[in-house]
């Protein structure tokens, strides 16, 4: 193809945990040489790179030399500094648009774009003091989440309010100048559909998968979602127009709320792979992360084809904390695949790894991967 970057060049990557590790593993199988750029070292995707460099994002001459030296950038987490992707844009194509972190790394302008857009989502306010957070309160009703306007992940930077009383609190515990309130969604299950989207506006998707949250991380995905045609039919058209309309270029992931009242309301979005999206890793004939290979490098996309329902469950630091798992009776269920991001330190609600099985349902491949990870765990506090 005219204008594609071919195996051989060198792919830079901003950020270095275990996002870019994937990317830089499905890279270097295509015969790519990947760059990472991160404030820290011996980073998950450090380990799997190239070249690591140790710099912070807002250093701008360390970002000019990084994007020099190589064909094309992209991104594994969405909070770089926009200043930081401008800068790399004069040397290198970036890829999605540093204007697409700009919308999707802070709420309030995510929000706006969806609803100038016509995309379903709840209902909102933006507030900036715990004045206003008590008058939208009583506009919107509780419960009520409120959330950080920008840098929030995981759960990170969110509240539940219950009732008016626990406002002056809840905005004293955000600490942030800036917040978004929403409606508390009473749905029926979370989705999320992830689109690829090449130079060239062709699209591919995955999805939509069903997604189990505990403490606001993710917890299990299954796909296929256990969804009507329908709806399946909605979420996938609702996210392909939402990566055209954003003109991503790489991976976009839609997650939605899929209400009692079978209606699907976008509840975030995320310009990059998403933890939902490991599973094609087993499942798939091409995973996201080839998929965001592609895309950034101005090739043809790859056949999105399921082999057979699949499931994965999450590693957290939790589950490793206590003292060192038994890894050969976990690796003794024959259908689990193992992940492991290379961090070196365990702690609570970290992501250390993930597991991934398929089988004849998605019922069937996540009781089997829950009870090889519960085996994992309780063979550990033994």
């Amino acid at each position: 193809m005219s204008g594609s970057i071919l195996p051989g060049a060198t792919l830079g990557v901003l950020g270095s945990g275990q996002l870019g590790r994937m990317f830089a593993i499905a890279a270097r199988r295509m015969g790519y040489r990947v760059h990472v750029l991160s404030p820290d070292t011996d980073t998950p995707t450090g380990q799997v790179a190239d070249v690591e460099v140790n710099a912070s994002y807002d250093d701008l001459d360390a970002v000019a030399r990084f994007a020099r030296v190589v064909d094309v950038v992209t991104f594994e987490f969405e909070n770089v500094p926009a200043a930081a992707a401008a800068l790399a844009a004069r040397y290198a194509p970036v890829r999605p648009r540093g204007e697409v972190l700009h919308v999707t790394q802070h709420r309030v302008r995510e929000k706006a774009f969806l609803r100038q857009h016509g995309f379903p989502v709840a209902p909102s306010c933006v507030v900036h003091s715990s004045l206003e957070l008590r008058q939208s309160l009583a506009r919107l009703g509780c419960p009520a989440v409120l959330k950080t306007a920008g840098w929030g992940y995981d759960g990170k930077g969110q509240t539940l309010i219950q009732g008016l009383h626990e406002a002056d609190a809840a905005w004293l515990a955000l600490d942030s100048g800036e917040a978004v309130l929403e409606a508390f969604v009473d749905f029926d299950r979370e989705l999320s559909v992830i689109v690829a989207r090449g130079v060239d506006g062709s699209m591919a998707t995955y999805g939509p998968m069903e997604n189990e949250h505990h403490n606001h991380i993710l917890d299990i995905t299954c796909a296929p979602a256990s969804v009507s045609e329908q709806i399946c039919a909605e979420a996938l058209d609702m996210a392909r127009e939402v990566a055209a309309k954003l003109d991503v270029v790489g991976i976009l992931c839609v997650e939605f709320f899929l209400t009692r009242d079978n209606r699907l309301l976008i509840n975030e979005l995320a310009p990059r792979p998403h933890n939902s999206g490991h599973l094609t890793i087993d499942a798939h004939v091409t995973c996201q992360f080839e998929q965001q290979v592609r895309a950034v490098c101005g090739l043809p996309l790859g056949s999105t084809h399921q082999h057979r329902p699949a499931a994965m469950a999450n590693l957290l630091g939790d589950h490793l904390v206590s003292t060192e798992p038994n890894w050969e009776s976990l690796l003794s269920w024959p259908a689990v695949k193992l992940h492991l991001y290379g961090k070196h330190t365990p702690r609570l609600s970290r992501k250390m790894g993930h597991l991934t099985t398929t089988a004849d349902s998605p019922a069937m491949a996540k009781s089997y991967v829950k009870n090889a990870r519960r085996e994992l765990v309780s063979r550990a506090a033994n």
